[in-house]
């Protein structure tokens, strides 16, 4: 029998299943409160093709990339065996930025490989120049150990001798052994519930609706598209300089819809920025990717199918996609958010009463570490804030949004593990931008160090808040200060600093922007 409507949810949920537990077991068995605690981690299933076919409801940023990382790791191995396990992190060959870990293995049935499972994690160290891996680059070398696509493991034998070098390189050795081991225990169990699918249902009959499931995907994306007035939206946002410089970097982006297919074209985006805000090409489509899912009315399962209807044209040596050994350490996580916010900016033209406001725009990113008692401490973390105001009501405050899907890490883990002390964690109260729906309120978190220690802070909307849609006004944009005795240090939205004990640390997150006239 083809496959039909109902066979079609059965097997979208089966094979969605497979990447949800992979996920359970890399949140379980891992060692770090970034993976344990904030879950900055995703989890896929690919075919024979390294098309995706499923993936569980992880990190944006992470799974419209990942397909690249699975295509790189074939193409450095075209004859993987059973039991074999590729790892890498390199920007420009499938990663986005080099704390994000890949892992890829192949299942095998009936003697070939018919599936890949891949696990990406953040890893809160990685090496580099400043504790966190996130630093303020300048080249990717400094932002720590670059890994191309190797085999961690070959035959089912850990190569122990690989893992010793990547973990050396980090300023947490243990923990990154600890959550190295996690992902792989992810693998194995991908492989394992892949396998028993195919037991239970046949090679034959699970093949044929992994097909049927990705074209199902592209017919629906088609359909959102189709939905779209034909015509040309364009729309242009910035950056807050690259953490060498300040200034506006510009992003541009011209959507063009015809019929059931859309085009996201780049051009006119800022040249390459001498900082770590680069974005590689990978990231770019993500975001991209993601911006036409959110226009689904149903669940629409991700899958290649999704990716298939829409084309993203970056310019090349550009801040969207520069050329190697450029610094891109933050633009997976910042200027993904900007990719955003232009899309959905240039879509709110066509479709006014369906796209929210601005949320936060920024992911906040806070990293430390340095030595307590003799050991090593490292940490990273981002904050929520804002979401914008939308025609179907107000913002939500205080959560992640659009290209983070993690969770705030939770106080008590901070305290337990760390020489630091949260001693305020509150919602800004009206700092959501005012309209008919008014935008979300961000965060106010105050880190207080009982050890001193190297932070860096990467973060955006410090000097523009998140814009108002349709009447609606800006969020207020976020602050950083550094308090030392009694004096108040204004940080930029860019930072290094070294803090001493009883030091502390206040990070405010923008709100979001409102939507629609308060009187309209």
């Amino acid at each position: 029998m083809p496959p039909d409507a109902i066979s079609l949810a059965v097997f979208k949920n089966l094979f969605a299943s497979v990447a949800e537990e992979m996920g359970l077991t890399l949140q379980r068995a891992s060692f770090s409160p970034n993976i344990k605690e904030r879950l900055d981690f995703s989890c896929a299933v690919f075919d024979a093709q390294a098309r995706m076919v499923a993936q569980a409801a992880h990190i944006p940023v992470h799974l419209g990339s990942m397909p690249a990382s699975v295509e790189h790791a074939l193409r450095a191995f075209p004859d993987l065996g059973p039991g074999d396990v590729v790892v890498l992190n390199d920007p420009y060959r499938g990663g986005t930025h080099l704390p994000d870990v890949t892992m890829v293995s192949p299942v095998f049935v009936s003697g070939e490989a018919r599936f890949f499972v891949a696990s990406r994690a953040h890893h809160a160290d990685i090496g580099g120049m400043a504790p966190g891996s996130l630093p303020l680059s300048t080249e990717l070398y400094q932002e720590g150990l670059i890994i191309p696509p190797v085999k961690l493991a070959h035959n089912g034998e850990r190569d122990e001798g690989l893992l010793a070098l990547i973990t050396a390189n980090s300023r947490a050795p243990q923990e990154r052994q600890g959550d190295l081991e996690a992902q792989l225990a992810a693998q194995r169990v991908g492989e394992r519930r892949l396998l028993a699918l195919v037991e239970t249902h046949g090679e034959a009959r699970v093949q044929e609706h992994a097909a049927a499931l990705m074209a199902y995907s592209r017919q629906m994306t088609e359909a959102i598209i189709a939905r779209i007035p034909d015509g040309v939206y364009g729309y242009e946002d910035f950056l807050e300089g690259d953490g060498q410089s300040e200034g506006s970097i510009p992003i541009r982006a011209a959507v063009t819809v015809e019929g059931s297919s859309m085009v996201v074209d780049f051009t006119g985006s800022a040249p390459q920025v001498a900082g770590n805000l680069n974005a590689v090409q990978a990231v770019v489509r993500s975001a991209t990717w993601y911006c036409v899912r959110l226009l689904a009315e149903e669940d629409v399962p991700v899958n290649d199918g999704c990716f298939q209807p829409v084309r993203v044209i970056v310019p090349p040596h550009s801040v969207l996609n520069p050329d190697f050994p450029a610094a891109v350490s933050a633009g997976n996580v910042e200027t993904s958010q900007r990719i955003v916010d232009v899309v959905l900016g240039a879509l709110a033209q066509a479709l006014p009463e369906r796209v929210p406001a601005a949320s936060q725009g920024t992911m906040n990113n806070v990293t430390f570490g340095g030595m307590a008692d003799g050991v090593a401490f490292v940490f990273y973390e981002t904050i929520g804030g804002g979401h914008g105001g939308g025609p179907l009501g107000a913002g939500i405050s205080g959560r992640h949004s659009h290209m983070t899907n993690t969770r705030n890490t939770p106080v008590e883990a901070i305290e337990y593990g760390l020489p630091v002390r949260v001693t305020a964690y509150a919602l800004r109260e009206g700092s959501g931008g005012t309209g008919r729906f008014p935008g979300g309120w961000g965060i106010r978190r105050v880190y207080e160090f009982l050890a001193p220690a190297e932070v860096t802070l990467n973060s955006e909307r410090r000097v523009h808040g998140p814009y108002g849609l349709a009447g609606g006004e800006s969020g207020e944009g976020g602050r950083n200060t550094l308090i030392r005795g009694e004096g108040e240090i204004p940080l930029g939205g860019k930072a290094a600093v070294r803090v001493e004990a009883g030091d502390r640390l206040v990070v405010e997150t923008p709100g979001g922007g409102g939507w629609g006239a308060v009187n309209g």
